[in-house]
This record gives C-alpha cells, structure tokens and sequence, in this order.
C-alpha cells in the first residue's frame, strides 16, 4: 500500500494540528525530517526540518505495525496549529513521495487489518457524528464491539449445534444421549430469540442514530411560530398577527435531555385558494405524517384530523390572554418547560429497550439469519445442518467477513479526512 498523511485535526488555526502517517515509509519519512524516533508509543519534543528549512518544533509520536490504530507502522507530529505550518510540512511529505489519504481511508485500513470489524466501522462513524448523550452512547457501544461479540457468540453456538448434528450423522450407529439431540432445538431457538430481541430494538435505535421529528400542528395563528421561537429561546420563525405566514417548514433541531429531536413548525392548515399556501398546507400534512410525535395546538383542522395517535399531544395556548387553565404562554415561557418534558417522556419511553444495532444493513443480515434459523425448525438432519450454515453466513455478513465489498465504499466515504 501507499504511505498515506493526513491532518487528523480540524482544519484551520488551533493550539495543536496533528499529521497522521500510515504505511510502510511512515517511520522512514519521519526520521527524515524530525530525526531518530522514540520507543513505540512514547513521544517526544523534536525540531521538524526540510533540510535546512526548520518547520517548527513538533510532539512526535510512532506505532509498530500490529499495535497501531490502522495495524500499518504509523507515526503522528502534533504541530502548533497554524494553517501555514501544516502546509509546509503537507509539501515536504509530498516531496518524498507521500500521498494524502482520501477519506475514511485510515480507518479502512484498520478494518482490511483486522484492527476493526464492519460494525465497530459503523459504530465509530456514529460516534463521530453523535450530536446528543444517547447518540453517544449508542454509537460507543457499537464502536467497542458489543454486536460483534454477540454475534459472535451466536455463531460460536451454531457451531456446537452443527457438531450435534454432525454426531449423530456420522455415528448414526452408535448409541448417541437422547439429551444431546433435545438441547439441539433448544439452543438453536435461544440464538434465533436473542436475534430477534435485537431486531425488535431496532426501529428505535434508528430513530436514535438518526433523530426524532416532532410536528407543531394547527390552524393559522394558533401559535406555532410562537411556540417555535421561544422553545429555540430565539427568532427561527416569522411571527405576524396574519394568518398564513408560515408557507414551508421550518426545522430546529435541539438535545432535548440527551435525545436528537427535531422541531417543526408547519404551515397553519385551512381551506385557501392561496396556491402557494396550498403548497405549504401539503408539505404540512406529509412531514406531520412521518413525524414521530405531533403537538397539536388548539383545535385539530378537519384536514388533519386523521393523523393524530394515541399519544400525540393537544394543548392550548396564549394562556396570557385568554386565562384556560392550563394553557401555555410562548410569551411568558409558562407550561413550556413541562412540555418538553412530555415531549422528552414520550420518546425516551420508545427508545427504553434500546439493542445494539442501529443500521438497516445490520437488521437485514440478522433478519436473513433469523429467518434461516425458522427454516431449520422440524427439517431432517441434513437440511437443519444447511439452514445452521446459511444462519452463521448472514452473522459473517454482520461483522463484515463477507458479501460487503458493495457497501464499503458507501461507508468509509462517511467519515473527515485524516480518520
């Protein structure tokens, strides 16, 4: 492979910039131009020079192949963060053949290493992307390995069932333990119940990964706009005593105690000749549709009535004014903090039995191995042997050992430059 560099940090002035060697001239080059290099792992304060040319003075640090974080010999020179400092140093690696890693490529070379599988892949570009608590810890779970052990274990015990099978294939002669055979289907539907367990978590930690949607729902001047602005504690949203101001949906997206949640404050439903009002009605009725939860204010328009849920939220506003008890004032701030909390309440109650995984390519291989699993229920001996091998087949495809060449691109594209 090429020895790749990039900037590990992020680009522009800051009190550290780290370059990021990798591959089989990293040490080599970096000897060339900071000196003799430390024991592995240890760092140390060196001049960093382009023959006679002083760079700058750098924190330098080297990792043997096998232990380094993409398994290549790599070193990394933190230097003072100055855009121009970088460059330069960006030039000298050029200049003795270095190439600049594309994106993703550090940690696609941990992954072809061995240093990662596809899931902890998956789990550390999440992590790198987590904007709330529950997304961070969602996304270390998976970037540790914890459903890459678990399938693991799955597949460590198709593997017994198979030897059980195999046993009472090849000794079918001999005398095999009645108990043997009646644990088979046994252990074969705890593996298919813990996958499924997974699966059924699925749905909700994808809303997590990906963020919830709450819809603000009503008639023209029912308060949205209002209820927006002081939820965000800022003007987002036109707010005028004519009705039909809000023609398109406006978005603001908050860490509501540790969930991503996105707010929308939709054009107010009614009868209008108003074409693009009508726009923004039916742009209305379809992001309320998908919306995970929907706030209606005061009285539900007719046209929209068909999309409230059972737990979807009603409330009055302008409590300032018109004194209903319990009603909410945007311009005093009384009830909203209680509503987010329902808010809040409602949607941590649909993520309560988070799983591990949380992308639908991960669903689908535990969806194929359930299946396989269910196959293998009451079938002969040979073909339960079959099922079991295409069950660990789907778990390989999980982890990422095999039928992912498609997909890898799509991935490692996600991450910055330098990761």
């Amino acid at each position: 492979m090429d020895t790749i560099f990039a900037e590990a940090t992020p680009p522009g002035r800051g009190g550290v910039s780290i370059i990021r060697l990798s591959g089989p001239d990293a040490r080599r080059v970096t000897e060339e131009l900071c000196g003799p290099l430390p024991e592995a792992r240890h760092g140390y304060f060196r001049a960093v020079r382009d023959g006679d040319d002083l760079i700058d003075t750098a924190l330098v640090l080297r990792f043997d192949g096998g232990a380094s974080f993409t398994g290549q010999e790599s070193c990394e020179i933190h230097l003072h963060g100055a855009p121009v400092v970088v460059k330069r140093l960006e030039a000298a690696l050029r200049d003795r053949g270095l190439r600049q890693a594309e994106a993703g490529e550090f940690t696609l070379r941990a992954f072809l290493s061995g240093r990662l599988g596809l899931v902890e892949v998956e789990g550390l570009s999440d992590l790198l992307s987590a904007e709330t608590e529950a997304q961070r810890k969602l996304a270390v779970s998976t970037s540790t390995g914890a459903l890459g052990r678990l399938a693991d274990e799955w597949r460590d015990s198709l593997v017994e069932a198979g030897a059980m099978i195999t046993a009472s294939i090849d000794f079918a002669d001999e005398e095999i333990p009645d108990d043997v055979l009646a644990d088979l289907d046994g252990l074969i539907e705890r593996v298919r119940a813990s996958i499924s367990d997974q699966l059924a978590a699925f749905p909700a930690n994808e809303r997590l990964r990906n963020g919830f949607e709450v819809a603000l729902v009503g008639a023209p001047n029912a308060g949205k706009s209002s209820l927006m602005n002081a939820m965000a504690r800022r003007d987002i949203a036109i707010v005028t005593d004519q009705a039909g101001t809000t023609r398109d949906v406006v978005e603001f997206r908050a860490d509501l105690h540790g969930l991503p949640v996105t707010f929308l404050d939709t054009a107010g439903v009614r009868q209008t000749d108003d074409s693009v009002e009508v726009i923004g009605i039916e742009r209305t009725r379809a992001r309320a549709q998908d919306a995970d939860l929907r706030i209606f204010l005061g009285e539900i328009p007719s046209e929209v009535a068909h999309l409230a849920a059972d737990d979807d939220l009603h409330i009055e506003t302008m409590g300032d004014i018109t004194g209903v008890p319990g009603a909410i004032s945007s311009k005093t701030g009384a009830g909203i903090g209680e509503l987010l909390d329902r808010v809040f309440g409602i949607l941590r109650d649909r993520v309560s039995g988070v799983g591990l995984a949380s992308h639908v390519r991960q669903a689908d291989a535990m969806s194929d191995a359930v299946a396989a699993l269910s196959l293998a229920e009451g079938l002969p001996a040979e073909l339960k042997m079959e099922a079991l091998r295409e069950a660990a087949h789907h778990l390989e495809r999980l982890v990422g050992k095999v039928d992912v060449e498609d997909y890898l691109g799509r991935v490692f594209s996600k991450f910055c430059v330098g990761k």
